[in-house]
């Protein structure tokens, strides 16, 4: 007689997919994030790659991590520690075990816990049967076993059927928080169309983890999380490289302007070359140079031709491009240079995050050589600041540089699809004008004309060499040289009066303040909610433009006995705010590859409230 399994209703939950590099647990994490968008669940994902391209399998070095954190409320982060983690062999589990809960569910594959995997992982004995995970819920499943009766028949390689014992997992997963299948379904038969035999496979491997679900004795409950209720409105999920190219596409309708994009690949800002490739159907052109410094340089030569150019790369490729940009300082043209930054220095640590390159995007050039600096907080953010990107860009003629960071890059979350006509348009003005023309001229903004080659007596010539005011011939005039230097920061400066200003939210009658930029928006966001509700008052502030600071920044500072300021770094900000408005900064950092989990913030929130 079947037993009908209890339904409990949770707030919310963060579940871990963790496996060798081969098991797909990247894709697994996605299908489970895009069904709970499509839910209605709010959402916050961590994908977790291996740094290692071929790392032995088994091995800790090749584990591959997808965490989500979905909620029937508002949520900032992906998540402190996982309720659940779905270990794929002992590896994973040797790498996972350290970030959960106490009492948190280990499903593990009970089939690769052999002697074989057990030593590539590490273990001098088997963790389920000495006693070491005492304190959490273990759910031993035969996954690999499963897998491979329900595929018997497929007509697969025993490798092949291997393969799909992520989709039994994802199943299995469905059936316990409640979510539809339909959608992994329709998605296997789009993706496996030209494989008839592994779309099959898969769809059965799926719906085999499923029913695994409801009929195994291992779960005597089932769970359900109800939709948020968010604003009203259509929403998809996005990662922040998603959004990011898709702000760039609409940047490019918005402004009238050709979109060009110049790019080397380089981890972890590859997947905006991917997919601004997808839209040559809004005139996109995408050209993928032999390395960094060609890439710049072509988005320079794009630029002067009048179209919106870009260039992606993360810190290794701006110190490549550094020379470049000078070149597009010295020219005052406006590209974008966007880097999606990545721990280092030198290679570094590829497939993590870290807010790294600040120090090197307001002053890692040779010489004077301002650049406007912005930084997106949120995965769906990294729209709206695209948008703001080109705009600074066109209407002061001059680089922008866009820090997103590997953490923003590679996260989701819902992002609500704004309505095209709500929108504003990018006004871009070229020159057209042959009476009175010279090439740097001024506006009231301190801008020189944008005149298209080949426009008829707009001809001019550009580089690297200091230019004369007004007339762009090359000069080594001393007077000269020093009223260019001073102009050109000046019109980076005066850039301050054209963004919003600082906004601080909290308590507004707070002794302390924490003030972040970046990815570090929702950890601090999570953090500063909890100690308000616990009867404390905290302020917080969140940077978006770091060159030029918004205008009240000094005043906002000011406010306050305390601040802290989080950063994935060793200070970086924090100086710059020192030196800046000369306030004392608390400067809380982590340089660990990983984001802060909010109740590292929090603690030091309250750890510093005991001194006020």
């Amino acid at each position: 007689m079947k037993v009908e399994k209890e339904i409990l209703e949770l707030s919310d939950v963060t579940v871990r997919f963790a496996g060798d590099s081969g098991d797909g647990m990247q894709l697994t994490g996605m299908q489970f994030t895009n069904t709970t968008a499509l839910v209605g669940n709010d959402l916050s994902t961590l994908p977790d790659y291996p740094a290692e391209i071929r790392a032995p399998i088994g091995t800790t070095y090749g584990v591959s991590g997808y965490q989500l954190h979905f909620s029937s409320s508002d949520i900032q982060t992906p998540g402190d520690s996982p309720d659940v983690l779905v270990a794929m062999n002992p590896a994973a589990l040797k790498v996972n075990i350290k970030d959960l809960k106490h009492n948190a569910y280990i499903i593990i594959n009970i089939n690769a816990f052999d002697a074989r995997n057990l030593k590539l992982a590490g273990y001098e004995t088997n963790p389920l049967e000495d006693g070491s995970l005492e304190g959490y819920n273990i759910i031993q499943v035969p996954l690999s076993k499963q897998t491979s009766m329900a595929l018997e028949d497929s007509g697969l390689s025993a490798k092949e059927i291997a393969r799909c014992k992520n989709f039994f997992a994802l199943g299995m997963m469905y059936w316990l928080y409640s979510r539809p299948y339909e959608p992994t379904m329709k998605w296997i038969k789009d993706k496996f169309k030209d494989a008839p035999l592994i779309a099959s496979a898969n769809e059965k491997a799926l719906m085999a983890g499923y029913y695994f679900g409801e009929n195994t004795e291992l779960f005597t409950t089932r769970y359900q999380v109800e939709a948020a209720k968010l604003p009203k409105g259509v929403y998809r999920n996005i990662s922040g490289n998603e959004a990011l190219a898709i702000g760039f596409v609409t940047a490019s309708v918005k402004s009238g302007l050709p979109l060009f994009l110049g790019s080397y690949p380089i981890t972890p800002a590859s997947d905006i070359l991917h997919e601004l490739s997808k839209h040559k159907n809004f005139g996109v052109r995408t050209f993928q140079a032999e390395d960094e410094i060609a890439a710049i340089t072509a988005s320079i030569g794009a630029a002067f031709t009048g179209a919106l150019a870009i260039t992606t790369t993360s810190g290794p490729g701006v110190a490549l491009k550094t020379e470049a940009i000078g070149l597009a300082v010295m020219t005052e043209l406006p590209i974008i240079i966007i880097d999606v930054q990545r721990g280092g220095p030198s290679t570094g640590l590829p497939t993590k995050t870290e807010q790294s390159d600040l120090q090197q995007a307001i002053n890692g050039r040779n010489g004077e050589a301002p650049v406007v600096v912005i930084a997106p907080s949120t995965p769906a953010e990294c729209f709206n600041m695209a948008l703001e990107a080109a705009r600074l860009a066109t209407k002061y003629m001059v680089p922008v540089l866009y820090l997103s960071d590997g953490y923003i890059a590679n996260g989701s979350e819902p992002w609500l699809i704004p309505n095209p006509d709500d929108i504003p348009e990018i006004k871009v003005k070229f020159r057209n004008e042959k009476e009175g023309f010279a090439p740097y001229l001024r506006d009231e903004n301190l801008s020189r004309p944008w005149a298209i080659p080949g426009t008829a007596g707009l001809e001019h010539r550009l580089g690297g060499l200091e230019k004369a005011n007004i007339t762009g011939n090359v000069s080594y005039d001393p007077e000269n040289h020093e009223f260019m230097v001073r102009l050109r920061a000046q019109k980076v400066k005066n850039i301050e009066k054209d963004i919003p200003e600082l906004e601080v939210t909290g308590d507004n009658d707070a002794n302390l303040l924490v003030i972040g930029w970046g990815g570090t928006f929702g950890s601090i966001t999570e953090a500063v909610a909890r100690v308000r509700n616990s009867g404390k008052k905290v302020a917080q502030a969140h940077l978006r433009y770091l060159n030029p600071f918004p205008r009240n920044t000094g005043e906002v500072l000011k406010r306050y006995k305390h601040i802290i300021c989080p950063e994935l770094n060793m200070g970086q900000l924090a100086r710059f705010l020192k030196a800046e408005y000369l306030v004392d900064i608390d400067s809380f950092t982590k340089i660990q590859g990983l984001p802060f989990k909010s109740s590292e913030i929090e603690t030091k929130i309250e750890n510093a409230l005991k001194g006020l």
